[in-house]
């Protein structure tokens, strides 16, 4: 602990693992180093396959391929700890490292959030623009909105390092996970924390909370422009290409709206639905958004037999 005054900072937290489970953590390793492999080794095939294949030099796989390097931030981001953690039983973090954990695990989410909803405003272009869908997504276009977006998280997140280090801590150290997470800092404090509540309440209603009603309005017009083509053949092949880009949504948005609601609302229950929840939030979608655009996209599939094939010859 480092004292001044009244002020009191601890040199290290100790992470949790599974609640009840601690002495099954080499077994349940198991299951987290194949979805880890699995972000890792998915996410870099998307890239190659993107970098090395033409035709998909195009808005959509450019917002794909931030996506897949955003996901393979946020596996790295985790990987460390969580299977030191379920290896090593190694729980000590010093406090500065988890603050730079923290900051760079919400960043990416918040990277993550944006990009999905530049995906979403692609799809609007394409589907309700078709004509004017090239004159309106450049290159240079698609580069200044993932420069905004990468700006807008790191800027918003910045005051929160600061907020947490100003923060007395007097006594309990143990996080909920094996990682760190800004309420979960936020709740091991002894002092005043409503200044944090209220700025992490704000920055997360301002930037993912848009992005998700941008998201659903997106789709709505879309919808709407669906429902006008002539034929039931057309209808279906518009909203065919949204499949992929809808289920990603879901699979980020759902598990971190939950794990807000229960961060804020949810102390009385179990802490096993916590830590499910959490894991499902920042390793889930990462493993999965690979598969879900590689089984969806014709083209991503295409090019990925392609480079197979030429290996194999």
């Amino acid at each position: 602990w480092d004292s001044n005054g009244s002020f009191h900072q601890p040199s290290a937290f100790l992470m949790m693992g599974i609640p009840g489970l601690e002495a099954l953590h080499p077994w349940i390793s198991i299951p987290f180093c194949a979805l880890y492999l699995a972000a890792l080794s998915g996410n870099c095939v998307i890239l190659f396959i993107i970098r090395r294949t033409p035709s998909l030099h195009e808005p959509m796989y450019y917002f794909l391929s931030m996506l897949a390097v955003t996901d393979l931030g946020l596996a790295l981001c985790t990987l460390p700890t969580t299977l030191g953690l379920l290896w090593f039983d190694v729980r000590r973090i010093a406090f500065d490292a988890c603050l730079a954990q923290m900051y760079f695990i919400h960043i990416l989410s918040f990277i993550e959030s944006s990009v999905l909803l530049a995906m979403a405003f692609d799809r609007f272009v394409a589907i309700s623009h078709p004509l004017r869908h090239p004159a309106i997504l450049t290159r240079a276009t698609v580069l200044k909105i993932g420069l905004a977006i990468v700006l807008r998280g790191m800027v918003s997140l910045l005051p929160i390092p600061f907020l947490l280090k100003r923060l007395s801590y007097c006594g309990r150290t143990e996080l909920s996970h094996s990682f760190c997470f800004h309420p979960d800092i936020m709740n091991l404090a002894c002092a005043d924390i409503k200044v944090n509540v209220f700025y992490g309440m704000i920055i997360l209603l301002s930037t993912v909370g848009m992005d998700f009603v941008f998201i659903v309005l997106s789709y709505i017009l879309i919808i709407r422009t669906v429902v006008s083509l002539a034929t039931k053949e057309e209808c279906l092949k518009a909203l065919n290409t949204c499949v992929s880009h809808i289920c990603a949504v879901l699979v980020f948005f759902i598990p971190m709206i939950a794990l807000s609601m229960i961060h804020r609302f949810g102390k009385n229950l179990p802490p096993l639905v916590n830590t499910l929840v959490a894991y499902t939030y920042l390793i889930i979608p990462p493993a999965l958004n690979p598969v879900i655009y590689s089984i969806k996209s014709t083209h991503i599939r295409e090019a990925l037999l392609r480079a197979l094939c030429r290996k194999r010859g």
